[in-house]
């Protein structure tokens, strides 16, 4: 038997327990065809009203936080054009209700996995989650419920979808290990947000972990131990400990402000996707929001939100604010984000296609409809508007044209709205790069999206394994483009934000604000580890690693210095 297994690191920590082998019933079927379809749309509606009644039992028994996870899960169950589809298949191909189930709820998952954000891309394992829940229903096999565990113990499964995850007690359970997935999968996610260790990607953990094994679980290595010597034990308990005691540590950051060691401060945002995620913003010491991705709204119903129940949404997320900037991104949909009621075109390269500002600038009543919702929030908080994706000027004063104009008859309508809202723009393409001093002349802040900025500079789809090489977000010519950003921004008095996956990255942190970025946004539980480290640093330090890194070749060049210069901080 295998003493270690090597995984991927999802969240770190150090887990010590007898583990709890969570195995998933068989729910494999056979494709067949019937002859009573009324017989057998009784059975396909059984089985959702049973999965109804499973999602309410265990939203009696979970957090109120953890419960609006099954909103999402009981939203599905009701989708219209989601069953419609699965009827559609039982009545008019003579299919039985596992293979309909299996097959339109297939393409939604291959879907939603094909998207490039991350955030929406967990989609993906709801529908998953909902489909194995019917699945079980129609098949009469059983479900785990995980909220009975009352030990301390590691899970140890194949995979956990998010109502298993959310089932999940953090009091008993101390960490999980899966045999597939990666750093952003949901569990990942859900691990990270939850504060517990976990590795994923071990391939055949399930296989060779016993039920009377002790287990380890080292989240910082991404590696399992199991049934390891006492000395391996006792190292591994010191190390427990010692991180406890640093996530103690980290809690008196929460209400400070990220101040570096020579005075200089830089403001921590939390990049969130509905109103839910802001109390964890909030927990983990957030200034502000630096982006809210609106398109979460759009895809939560089988139809575009109103503008009440949009301006209930940011009203929401104001409010809980306070004091604090919120910054909303505008619908940023197309591309690799399809919603089927906004009829996209289809396109052969749609990332370089109609999508984010250049969709919302022709569909002109949706976009009216949301600047509507934004404008009548703004009273109740501090409110800064971004657009996404924009190429030239005249998108942007095309973009903030219809801003002003929709304010205008609000003010006409007697409707009350705030005069200090900062109109700003993501930096996610080179043409902005090359006119930044024009820009900065009239956008009031900039947000650089690395993801995308990364893409599109090396020219690469990140999520195509044949060209994935060429994305290399830590290139001299990726933090080259974000310098002249900062440079024309500070000459013109606006503000520098970054809210890629670059903000959250050790390497990249301490280039970026030597490079003059003044803000960073990021998932909410990185950052105070985030506050931590940059409090040890001195800003001139971090300007001459900046210039120092601008000026190097390679990805691996700059690495190699970045982490060298680190590793001396922490001596």
């Amino acid at each position: 038997m295998r003493n270690k297994i090597k995984g991927i690191s999802a969240s770190r920590g150090i887990a010590i327990a007898s583990p709890y082998l969570l195995k998933s019933p068989d729910l494999s079927f056979e494709k067949r065809e019937i002859d009573d379809e009324e017989k057998e749309l009784k059975r396909f509606h059984g089985a959702i009203n049973q999965s109804k009644v499973d999602l309410s039992s265990i939203q009696k028994k979970v957090s109120v936080e953890e419960a609006k996870i099954f909103d999402a899960h009981l939203l599905l169950l009701e989708d219209p054009e989601l069953i419609s589809a699965i009827e559609t298949k039982i009545k008019d191909e003579k299919s039985n209700a596992e293979a309909a189930l299996d097959e339109v709820m297939t393409t939604y998952i291959d879907m939603f996995e094909a998207l490039d954000d991350e955030y929406l891309k967990e989609r993906a394992a709801d529908i998953k989650d909902i489909m194995k829940r019917i699945m079980a229903h129609l098949l009469n096999k059983w479900l785990p419920d995980l909220s009975l565990i009352k030990d301390e113990v590691i899970i140890v499964a194949k995979d956990l979808t998010p109502s298993e995850t959310a089932q999940l007690d953090i009091r008993y359970v101390k960490g999980f290990v899966t045999d597939i997935g990666g750093k952003t999968s949901h569990s990942a996610i859900m691990a990270r947000t939850m504060g517990i260790p976990a590795v994923v990607g071990t391939s055949l953990a399930s296989e060779h972990i016993g039920e009377n094994d002790l287990v380890i679980i080292d989240g910082e290595q991404g590696e399992v131990y199991i049934n390891p010597d006492s000395e391996t034990v006792k190292s591994y308990e010191k190390r427990r400990d010692e991180d406890k005691q640093h996530k103690e540590t980290l809690k008196q950051y929460i209400d400070l402000p990220t101040e570096l060691k020579d005075g200089h401060t830089v403001k921590l945002n939390a990049n969130i996707g509905s109103p839910s995620d802001v109390k964890q913003a909030l927990e983990n010491g957030a200034e502000g929001i630096g982006l809210y991705r609106t398109e979460f709204l759009y895809m939560e119903s089988h139809q575009a939100p109103t503008e009440e129940e949009q301006f209930e949404a940011y009203k929401t997320v104001l409010e809980q604010m306070g004091d604090r900037p919120v910054t909303v991104r505008t619908l940023d949909i197309g591309g690799d984000k399809e919603l089927s009621y906004l009829q996209l075109p289809k396109e052969e390269n749609p990332f370089l296609g109609l999508r984010a500002i250049r969709y919302t600038l022709k569909e002109k009543e949706l976009f009216a409809t949301q600047l509507r919702a934004l404008l009548r929030a703004s009273v109740y908080g501090t409110l800064k508007i971004m657009f996404p994706m924009i190429s030239t000027i005249e998108e942007f004063i095309m973009a903030k044209n219809m801003l002003l104009a929709e304010k205008q008859k609000l003010v006409v309508e007697g409707i009350s709205v705030s005069d200090n809202i900062d109109v700003g723009i993501m930096v996610e393409t080179p043409s902005v790069i090359m006119l930044m001093e024009q820009f900065a002349q009239i956008a009031d802040f900039f947000s650089i999206g690395t993801n995308d900025l990364t893409q599109y500079t090396f020219a690469c789809d990140r999520m195509n394994e044949n060209v994935s090489y060429l994305y290399q977000s830590h290139n001299p010519a990726i933090f080259t483009m974000i310098a002249k950003v900062a440079q024309a921004a500070k000459k013109y008095g606006k503000k520098v934000s970054v809210c890629g996956e670059l903000a959250s990255d050790d390497v990249a942190q301490a280039v970026l604000v030597g490079l003059g970025v003044e803000e960073l946004s990021m998932n909410a539980p990185s950052i105070l580890g985030s506050r931590f480290s940059l409090i040890n640093h001195v800003k001139e330090d971090l300007e001459i690693l900046a210039l120092e890194v601008t000026k190097m070749k390679t990805q691996e060049e700059l690495m190699k210095q970045v982490n060298k210069f680190l590793t001396q901080i922490t001596v």
